[in-house]
Formats: structure tokens, sequence, C-alpha cells
């Protein structure tokens, strides 16, 4: 958590923007990351020259060239404010965008996504701000660059339309402290948005697998090999890429694809883990769809066509847990039971943990649920856990404050003792289905399918004593008015 007076530069320098004429939280957010990256070179180039220095040799692959000195983050940030918005737009910008390839054709990390970086900050004004603020960023401090740059990325949650970007934090770790990722693992995330999936996960190894940190052989795969995210939204990869680099990441596989098109055969059974919160509101032409996802589910819903992809994606043995819409538990056409029905035989599936409806709000009041299966590709599921989640910490209206009621530990804690919940009756919050029962009811996965309510039992009584009450009360209220009658006079 960020301190509460970095949380008053954030927000000030916020205000700075929104007067200035940019009130699009993702193009706030796209400045600041350009700034981080530049002053992240700067950094970079100290350090080779310190290198160099020391070795008493030449520096190897200078990020900045003897004439490029003026645009390092050290000399411009002391430039006069009217100077330094000109030399943004005119030099230092299309410094970056020259960036993506060396001469020798060799990408440089991360700057592959900055080829389209735009300067827009509106006046000397807020620059100055937003460069003080981010000058004094204690950047050799991962965990207060990662809260930063998450209490930034919480400010789309209250942005309309631009908040599907962004599924909850506590969300997410809930999804991945369930699948407890492991130093060796490789996660993909196919519409990776901001990366958080791929930032919670990172921290988690880090958390609890600290030996993948001091292993030169885990801390290599950590760095290079392990995270794998895409999007075909240019803006949230240069986001994605910047919050990976912060939570201290180094290289990160963050690439710019349309998940559900031809051409990703390639990363067939590539990855041990997927953590995703896919799009599910539109629909694709078939043109445009992989014929191999075509083959699983003939449809255009997209809900669908991820969920096939996710299973394309997998090796055998790997794990998933993926958030999908309610219609995708129950929906009656025969892709949807088609789907569901390979996840059930021909898949080892897990669990239906059924998530509150208001978890997406403001933006989303859509009713959904997280999925949680083994990739076998021969069968394996005997029993269906189902959990519902009435609580998740968060008042379920659109202002979602925080409140004290949540029902999330206890989902990690049942999660992870599942012999203990066979037992368990179907009128408590979490009960255990068998696959015949669910084969019975044409794969239907919606918990209330399986759930039982319990009435209160009323007492019957006969009628002539209830008409006898009756008549008691009624004379006991007459009894009353006669009271109050003669008390007034």
């Amino acid at each position: 958590m960020i301190s509460g007076e970095l949380r008053s530069k954030v927000d000030s320098v916020w205000d700075a923007f929104w007067s200035g004429g940019i009130s699009n939280p993702l193009e706030v957010i796209q400045q600041i990351t350009y700034l981080l990256f530049l002053r992240r070179l700067d950094e970079l180039q100290m350090l080779a020259e310190s290198k160099a220095n020391l070795l008493g040799e030449p520096m190897e692959n200078p990020i900045y060239s003897p004439t490029q000195q003026p645009l390092r983050w050290s000399v411009f940030k002391n430039d006069a404010p009217e100077t330094m918005l000109t030399k943004m737009g005119n030099a230092v910008f299309p410094f970056l965008r020259a960036l993506g390839t060396k001469p020798n054709g060799e990408q440089t990390s991360y700057a592959k996504h900055l080829r389209d970086a735009r300067f827009t900050i509106p006046n000397a004004g807020v620059l100055v701000k937003v460069v003080g603020m981010v000058d004094a960023l204690p950047m050799d401090n991962r965990d207060t660059n990662g809260d930063l740059y998450e209490y930034l990325l919480s400010k789309l949650s209250t942005a309309g339309v631009n908040g599907q970007f962004r599924t909850p934090r506590h969300i997410i770790k809930l999804m991945v402290d369930m699948m407890d990722p492991q130093p060796t693992d490789v996660v993909c995330d196919p519409a990776c948005g901001t990366a958080g999936f791929l930032v919670a996960a990172a921290e988690h190894v880090r958390d609890y697998y600290p030996d993948s940190q001091t292993d030169p052989k885990l801390r290599r795969h950590f760095h290079l090999e392990m995270f794998h995210g895409f999007d075909f939204d240019s803006t949230m990869l240069q986001i994605a890429s910047m919050n990976m680099l912060l939570h201290g990441v180094e290289d990160p596989d963050i690439a710019y694809r349309d998940s559900l098109s031809e051409g990703v055969s390639g990363d067939a059974g590539r990855y041990t883990l997927i953590l995703a919160n896919p799009p599910f509101a539109g629909s694709l032409d078939y043109e445009t769809t992989a014929s191999d996802l075509l083959t699983v589910a003939r449809t255009k819903k997209t809900e669908l066509l991820f969920l096939a992809l996710f299973l394309r994606l997998l090796r055998v043995g790997g794990r998933a847990a993926v958030i999908v819409p309610d219609g995708v538990l129950f929906g009656s056409t025969r892709a949807h039971t088609a789907l569901r029905k390979k996840l059930v035989e021909d898949q080892r599936l897990q669990a239906v943990v059924k998530l509150p409806s208001g978890v997406f709000k403001p933006y989303s009041g859509v009713s959904t649920a997280i999925l949680l299966f083994t990739k076998t590709d021969s069968g394996g599921t005997d029993n269906v856990w189902f959990y519902d989640v009435r609580a998740d910490g968060f008042s379920l209206d659109d202002k979602r404050s925080p409140v004290e009621a949540s029902d999330l530990s206890r989902v990690i804690e049942r999660w992870h003792h599942l012999d203990e919940e066979k037992d368990r009756v179907r009128t408590e919050q979490s009960f255990m289905v068998p696959k015949e029962e669910i084969v019975e009811q044409g794969y239907d996965l919606s918990l209330n399918r399986y759930k039982e309510i319990q009435y209160d039992e009323v007492e019957h009584r006969p009628p002539l004593e209830i008409i006898a009450d009756i008549e008691k009360l009624d004379a006991e209220i007459a009894d009353g008015i006669a009271e109050l009658k003669a008390m007034l006079g």
C-alpha cells in the first residue's frame, strides 16, 4: 500500500491532467508510463556506464549515443518548463519510437510497445508536475513501484467503459491463490489487459517460493520464460509491460495478438497454467476465427471460443482458472452443451465458484463464475466442487465500498481441503456433485441446479384454535380502546 503522501501526489498529478484537458484515465496512465520508462532507460544507461568505468572498457550497446545525451531523464528533468515541453514532443518521443529495434535488428526489452508512443501532455505546468512526481519515486523499491502502479490502475475501476480492462484485484488474488503457481510453471493470460493476473502470479511465486529468486535456473525462467500475456490493444500492452517491469519481472512475453484468430496454433500445448478473465460481451465472424477453435465449439460467442482456446493452449496436465459469464454454465445451444461436455468428459473439471453479481460493478452487473479445470485429454472428472460466494469484502452496489463480510478466505481454505467437502449438505455454501448427476442434468453447471433450499418448518394449527386466538386478540384490543376512552373522559 502506498503512503498517504505518495497517494496525495498521484491524486494531485491526476487532477492536473484532468484540468489540463486529459480526462481519459487510460491516456493519463499511458503518459505516466512513458515517463516511467524514460527514467528507467536513463538508470540502465547509468548502470552500464558504471560497469564500463569499473572494467575500463567501452560501454556495450549504449541506449543513448553521445549526441542523444540531452534526451536523458537526468538532463531534461532540469530543463526550464517550456524547454522541456518542446523537447519532449520534438526529440524525446521520436527517440522513444525509434527504440523498437537496434541497428543489428534485435528488439529491445519493452521498447517494442513504444513504436506508436505519442506525447499528449497539454502544457508545461502539468509536465513539470508529473516529472517531479516520477523523479521522486524510489525506483529501487519494487514493492513501492508495484503499489504505485496498482493505485494508478485502480482508477480504471471508476472510469466507465474503460473499466472493462480491470478485474478486481481481490478476485485475481483468489484465483491465483487457488491455483498456487509454481516456480517452474509457464503462465499465460491470452486476454491480459493490464497484466493483473501475471503480476499476481509473479508476486505469489516470490512470496511462497523464495528459492525462485536465488536459484540461477529458476531465476532466469522467472524473468524470461515464465510469463506470457497477449492483447490486441496497444495501449493495454504498454501499460501491461510497464506493470510487469515495475513489479520486478525483467522481460516477460507481452505481445500483440488477437488470440482467437488464425495463427496461434504454434502455441498449442505450450502453457502449464492459464489465468484469465476474457472478454465475453461480443461475437466474431467465422472468417476471422481460428478453424481449430471452431472444431471445438461452432459458435460466434467469444466466451465459448476463449474456453476452446484455453484447452488448445494448455499442455496435458496444465491447469486453468478462468472467469466466465453464467450463460456458459447453463446455455442450451449445441455449442454451450458440447463445450461443457468436453470439460466434464474429456478433461478434469474440478470446481465452479459462483461470484456475486455485483463483483464487476459499477461498469457491469453481469453474473459470473470461476471455472477451475485440468487438461488431461483422457477424462478424470469425478466430483465437481461448487461454492456460492455471497460476499467478497465490498458492497455489491455501484459504490463497491469496503465491508466486513467476505467469503474469499473460506473459499481458499475449503478448496485446499476438498476431501472434507464430500459430506457437506447442499443447503450449505459449498458442496460436491458427482459427475454422474451432472451428466444426467445435461452437463448443466449452474449452482442453483444442484443447490437445495432449506425452508423453516411452519407449525400447522387447527382452524378453531386460530379463530379462538383471533377472538382473544380482538377482545384485548377492545378492552384497550375502552380503557383509553375512560382515561380521556
